[in-house]
């Protein structure tokens, strides 16, 4: 199974924010709805380039240390400026590996240097989940027909 499995399931709708919007901003954006774990920070106008990426985790950790003051600074202040990403041809395994190796929960996917889609942890669990449940089916029915 691919990314791209998991994109034609949920689709390729991508929250973005501006680099110069403000923290504050970009909380009410991932606090919905929909309730979202991190934006796609992409200052191109189109929404197409990856320019950093900013989650509730980057801004719960930043509030610990700058206290309300937080909600006014800029996203460029706190965003992740080189987002790790993924394609649509990578492995579920693949895309395992680069959460696991570099603890992000979300991965942008870029086409062609185009952004066209984000898949979560959550998506990535569920899919390997129900390639799970597809292969226990396979295996019991090759043993009920073997006996």
């Amino acid at each position: 199974m691919k990314v791209s499995d998991i994109l034609r399931a949920k689709g390729g709708t991508v929250h973005t924010v501006l680099s110069w919007n403000t923290v504050g901003e970009a909380a009410i954006r991932l606090a919905g709805p929909p309730g979202i774990g991190a934006l796609v920070v992409s200052d191109d106008g189109f929404r197409e380039r990856v320019d950093g990426i900013i989650s509730e985790r980057d801004i719960v950790r930043r509030l610990a240390a700058d206290g309300p003051g937080l909600m006014t600074l800029t996203v460029a202040d706190i965003m992740t400026r080189h987002a790790i990403t993924c394609s649509p041809d990578n492995s579920i395994a693949e895309v395992m590996a680069l959460m696991n190796r570099w603890r992000h929960r979300h991965l942008p996917v870029v086409e062609n240097g185009r952004l066209c889609g984000m898949i979560s942890i959550g998506d990535v669990v569920k899919q390997r989940l129900a390639e799970m449940s597809t292969e226990a089916g396979v295996l019991r029915d090759i043993y009920l027909a073997s006996h």
